[in-house]
């Protein structure tokens, strides 16, 4: 595909949206919708083989979400996304993490952005101080769950968060899990 041309139709401190006129290979004409985000950073916080995970309200499904501490800056803030993800292990769960080893990255919902996430595996945690956290995280609350649990709630559909999921695969596959 080849873009034609694109235009920004919202903007806020968080993502752009953009819409694409393109030209599909076969010579038709195309729109896409693109939201444009930067790259977030996701810390699995391990130790004593479970998980530190947050809980917070989650607008967009309208319930509250148990996942990985995970998030980007608001602003163009030019720091590593190891950076990031002490940050937000920091902001999130009031964690500080002796080691930080990213384990991998992935795209997240690639049909419609081009934001990718990086994975951080947490361990040697210690208690920070008092989480600071933005407006639209009042009511997070932060709690460690077993990893039998952590499995059980994904298979049972009470844990729904993706990019979690996605981690938790990515941890397991590279064997950095404790397994």
């Amino acid at each position: 595909m080849i873009q034609i041309s694109s235009r920004v139709v919202y903007q806020n401190r968080w993502m752009t949206v953009r819409e694409d006129d393109i030209r599909h290979p076969d010579g038709s004409p195309g729109i896409y919708g693109v939201v444009d985000k930067p790259t977030a950073a996701l810390i699995i916080p391990m130790e004593n083989d479970g998980f530190h995970l947050v809980e917070q309200y989650r607008y967009t499904l309208s319930r509250r979400s148990l996942e990985f501490p995970q998030g980007t800056w608001p602003d163009d803030r030019e720091t590593s996304v190891e950076e990031l993800a002490r940050a937000e292990l920091a902001q999130e769960a009031g964690l500080r993490a002796a080691t930080l080893e990213r384990i991998g990255s992935f795209g997240i919902g690639v049909g419609f952005t081009n934001q990718r996430c990086d994975v951080f595996l947490a361990t040697g945690l210690t208690p920070g101080d008092t989480a600071d956290r933005d407006p639209e995280e009042q009511g997070m609350t932060q709690r460690w769950v077993a990893r039998t649990d952590l499995e059980r709630m994904i298979r049972d559909g009470e844990i729904v968060d993706g990019c979690s999921m996605a981690a938790y695969t990515l941890l397991t596959l590279n064997g950095t899990g404790g397994r």
